[in-house]
């Protein structure tokens, strides 16, 4: 009996194996299955971000003359009147310092032609930049730009243009601040200009003693437009004025005799004005100079009459702003007596209008 209870254990054994390999093949099998159908992961695609969105246009000032750089500052602006506008659509260019290896030079201010209709010209100026004086040129432009501030006079307090305007294809002149002979140019307003910048006679932007002004949010959109270069003529008329020994600064003291031109190049001819404190101009043996204050004049409204920076005892009583220029020229000046200097005082002498 005890032999025959153990043989069907016996029996049993090996299939007991078999089952057990069996077990372990099917598991070493489906591990294999399962690494057969694995699947790799990706390759990353790189995917460029999208572009930034466009950066709002920022002001950016008129590219400065690398020739026109100075470690000084220049002189302040000479006191003159404003020759009468030659004819029909001229444009006021207010003179300016400029500089050469010899120092500083006067540039007469001038009537010139724009380049074409609808044009305007910003006047270039002096800023201080970086350690240095630096020019930004003047340029053309469907509106007047930022200047620095500078206040030329004829209509360019600092800020923009008030002696005239286009209107369509015609430029009417403001009598209040433009010497403008009515007989003559018929497109012409009235519009009394007030000025709330700071009267004196600063010709440069920044550093030490200069205009503290930066442009407004309206010049910086200016600054974006089109801008047309100077003209022929007006380069030109720089040219003769860097080789003019008279217009240096340190030859007339910033008093130069050609203040200003009747027309670009025009150092000669009648009608050129000196400034308050010079000498005669060669063709000014006789002229008359409008009152200070009136239409043609770059002095300031309330600035007193002066000679080489003193009161002038013989000053001419002033206009009020506003009145028309064709009420300093009622009466032909060359025909009216002339007041008579006092001893030691002599009165500056301009163009005959």
């Amino acid at each position: 009996m005890l032999k025959s209870s153990h043989r069907p254990q016996l029996m049993l054994a090996p299939l007991a194996g078999i089952a057990l390999l069996c077990a372990a093949a099917t598991q070493m099998s489906g591990c294999v299955v399962r690494a057969g159908v694995a699947v790799p992961a990706p390759a990353p695609v790189y995917v460029a971000p999208p572009p930034p969105p466009p950066a709002a246009a920022e002001y950016s000032a008129p590219a400065a003359d690398a020739e026109q750089q100075a470690y000084e500052a220049p002189p302040p602006l000479p006191v003159y009147e404003q020759p009468p506008v030659p004819g029909p659509g001229y444009l006021w260019a207010p003179g300016y310092w400029a500089w050469a290896p010899a120092g500083y030079y006067w540039v007469p201010g001038t009537w010139v032609m724009p380049p074409r209709v609808g044009l305007l010209w910003t006047p270039g100026y002096w800023g201080f930049v970086g350690g240095v004086y630096m020019f930004h040129a003047g340029y053309w432009g469907p509106h007047v730009g930022f200047y620095g501030g500078v206040n030329y006079g004829f209509g360019y307090g600092g800020v923009g243009f008030a002696g005239g305007r286009w209107v369509g294809n015609s430029f009417a002149y403001n009598q209040s601040v433009t010497n403008v002979n009515v007989t003559v140019i018929h497109n012409t307003y009235n519009e009394t200009v007030v000025n709330n910048v700071t009267v004196n006679r600063v010709s440069y932007n920044g550093g030490s003693g200069g205009v503290v002004a930066a442009p407004s949010a309206q010049e910086r959109m200016y600054a974006q437009e089109q801008h047309v270069q100077p003209t022929a003529l007006q380069q030109q008329h720089v040219q003769q004025a860097a080789t003019n020994p008279a217009l240096l600064a340190r030859n007339n003291a910033g008093h130069p005799a050609i203040a200003a031109t009747p027309l670009p190049k025009a150092f000669n001819a009648p009608g050129v004005v000196g400034a308050h404190g010079a000498g005669a101009p060669p063709a000014m043996a006789h002229g008359y100079a409008p009152p200070a204050g009136a239409a043609g004049s770059n002095r300031p409204y309330g600035a007193p009459a002066t000679q080489n920076g003193a009161p002038a005892a013989n000053a001419r009583p002033q206009y009020a702003p506003g009145k028309p220029a064709a009420q300093a020229q009622k009466a032909h000046p060359l025909k009216q007596p002339r007041p008579k200097n006092q001893e030691g005082h002599h009165e500056p002498q301009t163009a005959q209008r």
